[in-house]
């Protein structure tokens, strides 16, 4: 009787520990990235007075696209090391904008390798399941105790090529350049299994140039910006005794 009750103890004991330590067997994880990409330069956009909060500067005619892949290290439950690779495409013109007249037009394409931490302020509950079963509850709850949030923050660079129309030409475009950016953002991630994750993210860059689009006004106060809005795909990879990544 004593020595079940002891088994029984140990049990209890440690099956909480066991549960918060699940997340060290798959500490590497491979996330990849697409979506949309919003680029506030010189070129093109309204003024301040006539564009409030700048919702006038965002549209599908300016609108491009960014993908990525990134390599992520869990060093804490609620802690990643980051290292991240994106390709994007940015457009401006000032077709329907506050200097039409100046009728310049852009087309940047940039490289940005990067280094982000990121802090998850809420973490899910599914992880801490061995088998990951599905109880009988409603979607709603299953689908709140499966969420992640999380904030990050980092630096990195921008390697950027402009392609301009005659008019940017004669003012003298900066047909390219490398300038360091600083990315920071938020993001969401649904656990779907042990192995997968689906998310979304949204980050912003500000940059130390002001010539993204190649040129640069001089009623310009401020650095070039742009911002991703990315669908994500997690593949969590199984950590070997060694602490690297195990690819089967």
């Amino acid at each position: 009787m004593k020595r079940s009750i002891l088994v029984l103890l140990i049990i209890c004991l440690a099956a909480p520990l066991s549960h918060s330590q699940l997340w060290k067997m798959r500490r590497w994880e491979a996330t990849a990235g697409v979506g949309p990409s919003f680029f506030f330069g010189d070129i093109g956009g309204f003024t301040p007075t006539k564009n409030i909060l700048g919702l006038k500067d965002m549209n599908y005619r300016q609108t491009r696209f960014d993908i990525n892949g990134n390599v992520k290290y869990r060093i804490t439950r609620t802690v990643n090391a980051r290292v991240s690779l994106t390709y994007a495409l940015f457009h401006a013109s000032d077709a329907r904008g506050s200097n039409e007249e100046r009728n310049m037009e852009a087309t940047t394409s940039i490289f940005e390798p990067a280094i982000m931490g990121e802090y998850y302020f809420i973490k899910n509950y599914s992880e801490n399941s061995y088998l990951f079963i599905r109880r009988k509850e409603s979607f709603i709850f299953h689908l709140l105790k499966s969420l992640d949030f999380y904030a990050f923050g980092g630096i990195g660079g921008a390697a950027f090529w402009v392609n301009g129309n005659d008019e940017l030409v004669s003012h003298g475009m900066k047909s390219s350049g490398f300038t360091p950016v600083i990315p920071a953002g938020l993001g969401a991630t649904l656990i779907y299994s042990p192995n997968l994750n689906f998310g979304v993210e949204v980050g912003g860059r500000y940059t130390f140039t002001d010539y993204l689009d190649g040129y640069s006004s001089q009623y310009s106060k401020a650095n070039d910006v742009y911002y991703f809005l990315n669908l994500t795909l997690t593949y969590k990879l199984k950590t070997g005794p060694n602490g690297l990544p195990r690819f089967r």
